[in-house]
C-alpha cells in the first residue's frame, strides 16, 4: 500500500472493492518486482559481492569436495602410502640388480678360467683352430660380462639417487601437515572467538526493515499504522 492509498483510506475515499482490487494489483506488482529483483540479484551476485583479488563470490559451499583440511589429509595420506610403495619397488629393483651383478661376477670368473685354459691349449696346439676360436669367444664374452656388471652398478647408483630424491616427498608431506595444523588452530581460535553461551534458536529473529533503510519506500511506518488504527476506531 502506497502513501497515497493510505491517505485515501483514511479520508474514506476508498471502498472495500477498490481496496481488494488495489491489494490484488499491489500483490501482483510486488510479486513481479520481487521476481525481477530476485533475478537481478541472482545475476549480479558474483559481481556485487566480488572481493578484491577474488574471481567469484560467494565462495563454494562447504561440501565434501570443498573441505580443504580433509583434502589435504587425503593428499598427505595418499602421498605417504604411495611413497612407501615406491620405496618398496626401488628396494626390490635394487635387490634384482645386485643379484644380476653377483651372477655376472660368477660367470666372469668362469670365462676368465676358460681363457687361461684355451690360451695354454692354443700355445701348445697352435694349428688347432677350434682352440683359437674358443679363446676369442671367451675374450668377447668377458668384455660383455664386464659391461653388464658396470651397467648393474650404475643402475644401483641411480636407484640410490632416486631414494635420496624421494626424501623430499616426505619433507613436502611434513610441510602440508604443518599447514593443516595451522588451519585447524586458526579454525579452533575463530570458533572460540565467535562462540556464545546463548543458543541460536533462542535468539530474536532479525528485523526485516530497520529505520534508515533506503529500499523500503512503500513500507508503512509505525506512526502511519497507529494513525490508521485510530481512524478506523473512530468509524
Amino acid at each position: 500500500m502506497t502513501q497515497e492509498e493510505l491517505d485515501a483510506l483514511m479520508a474514506g475515499g476508498l471502498d472495500d472493492d477498490d481496496m481488494e482490487e488495489d491489494v490484488v494489483e499491489d500483490e501482483e506488482e510486488n510479486g513481479n518486482n520481487v521476481d525481477k529483483e530476485s533475478e537481478k540479484s541472482n545475476e549480479s551476485t558474483s559481481e556485487d559481492y566480488k572481493l578484491e583479488g577474488a574471481k567469484t563470490w560467494p565462495p563454494p559451499p562447504p561440501t565434501e569436495d570443498h573441505k580443504v583440511v580433509e583434502q589435504l589429509d587425503d593428499v598427505t595420506r595418499d602421498s605417504e602410502v604411495k611413497a612407501t610403495e615406491i620405496f618398496d619397488k626401488l628396494e626390490a629393483i635394487s635387490d634384482f640388480t645386485m643379484q644380476v651383478e653377483n651372477d655376472a661376477n660368477d660367470v666372469l670368473d668362469i670365462a676368465k678360467k676358460d681363457i687361461e685354459v684355451f690360451k695354454k691349449l692354443t700355445d701348445k696346439f697352435p694349428h688347432v683352430q677350434v682352440f683359437k676360436e674358443r679363446l676369442e669367444a671367451n675374450e668377447e664374452a668377458t668384455e660383455k660380462i664386464e659391461n653388464l656388471i658396470s651397467n648393474a652398478q650404475m643402475s644401483s647408483d641411480e636407484i640410490m639417487m632416486i631414494m635420496d630424491i624421494m626424501q623430499y616427498q616426505d619433507i613436502h608431506r611434513q610441510k602440508i601437515e604443518r599447514v593443516i595444523n595451522v588451519i585447524r588452530t586458526l579454525a579452533s581460535y575463530m570458533n572460540s572467538l565467535f562462540s556464545a553461551s546463548k543458543e541460536d534458536d533462542k535468539r530474536v529473529g532479525s528485523a526485516v526493515h530497520i529505520a534508515g533503510d533506503t529500499s523500503t519506500e512503500d513500507v508503512v511506518s509505525n506512526d502511519d499504522i497507529e494513525a490508521l488504527i485510530e481512524q478506523l476506531g473512530k468509524k
